[in-house]
């Protein structure tokens, strides 16, 4: 069924309305009749922290920050009203992140004047070093060189040799360029020194794939939510072949890793009743055969962490839904329907 992108927005009055009561519902009462608040509070903060590392585990992704955004994954998504804090980065990412090439490194600006060339300077400082020298000798500072006129001639050859030299020094250049005249202009900061040739990663360089805006219709709002249950069950299921149909290589890979892990420690990551709560659009934009969306999420589902060899439940409540708001970006082909979009990356907000 398809509905307005307004659907992106809280949700939680309906979910309320049937009836779903949250995990502190009851508290209140319970706290009327205990004799001690202090230790049940301590008691309570106790289980907290606990629980709270069992707790960070959970859920598709983990709590972590990994995948890639095409060249923007190493800037962080825009704040929305569902995230209205900065995503944290993402700790992981096929996509390097590259440094601007050493080959255009600034360079220290040529010296101007005939004081401010090297070859100037050194036969200033040799006719002072003669001077110093002739002093030494007791023939005083310009002692060998003649009357004033006969220094003004020797500054005046001087001068004349440092202008030969120089205007030999631009010929010299202006001979050099035309071997880098089928070099294309660098366009940006980091441009690759190959003309035509993209900087590997998310990088800033003239070589990337030039973004530009995407719109988005209903049906890919429709997709978002349905990927996200999608994946959550796929997740607790630990379907792998599933969910390299629902993300990326590498965001499958990275699901994998703690399935693995999961298994070392003997639990399993069991996901139930997934429900979007609320969602916003970061950003949706196209590069090159690629389009990407970035979406706020705040979603409740049954999370519990169970040992694999009893079934008992480790961590978590089967019964009271936990809530969590993420960032997910998701991408497909350029040109492709709402069916097409897979998981690329997923931040904590």
């Amino acid at each position: 069924m398809l509905v307005a992108p307004g659907f992106w927005r809280d949700r939680r009055a309906s979910i309320e309305r049937h009836g779903r009561r949250g995990p502190l519902v009851g508290f209140s009462m319970s706290f009327k009749t205990l004799a001690s608040r202090k230790s049940i509070l301590a008691a309570m903060l106790s289980l907290g922290l606990a629980l709270a590392p069992a707790m960070a585990e959970a859920k598709a992704g983990g709590g972590a920050s990994f995948g890639s955004r095409g060249t923007r994954t190493f800037s962080p998504p825009p704040m929305t009203n569902t995230a209205p804090r900065s995503a944290a980065p993402l700790e992981r990412s096929a996509t390097p992140q590259t440094a601007p090439s050493s080959s255009f490194a600034p360079r220290p600006a040529p010296s101007t004047g005939f004081f401010g060339s090297a070859f100037s300077r050194g036969l200033l400082g040799g006719f002072i070093g003669a001077g110093l020298f002739g002093m030494l000798f007791g023939h005083g500072l310009f002692g060998g060189l003649g009357d004033l006129m006969s220094i003004l001639g020797l500054l005046l050859q001087i001068g004349l040799v440092v202008m030969l030299a120089r205007l030999a020094w631009a010929w010299f250049q202006n001979r050099q360029q035309p071997a880098m005249a089928g070099a294309s202009p660098r366009q940006g900061f980091g441009a690759g020194p190959f003309p035509g040739a993209a900087p590997a990663g998310g990088g800033f360089g003239g070589g990337a794939p030039q973004s530009t805006p995407l719109n988005l219709a209903p049906m890919d709002f429709n997709a978002f939510e349905r990927r996200l249950g999608e994946i959550q069950i796929a997740y607790g299921e630990e379907d792998q072949g599933k969910l390299r149909t629902l993300a990326t290589p590498e965001m499958a890979g990275y699901f994998a890793e703690q399935f693995a892990e999961n298994a070392r420690k003997g639990a399993v990551n069991r996901i139930s009743d997934p429900k979007l709560l609320q969602g916003d659009l970061s950003e949706a934009w196209r590069e090159g055969g690629d389009e990407f969306a970035t979406v706020a999420m705040r979603f409740s589902l049954i999370d519990v962490m169970v040992d694999r060899a009893s079934g008992r439940i480790v961590s978590g409540d089967a019964n009271a839904p936990s809530e969590a708001t993420e960032l997910w970006t998701f991408t497909r082909p350029r040109g492709a329907g709402p069916d097409a979009w897979i998981v690329s990356a997923i931040q904590q907000a």
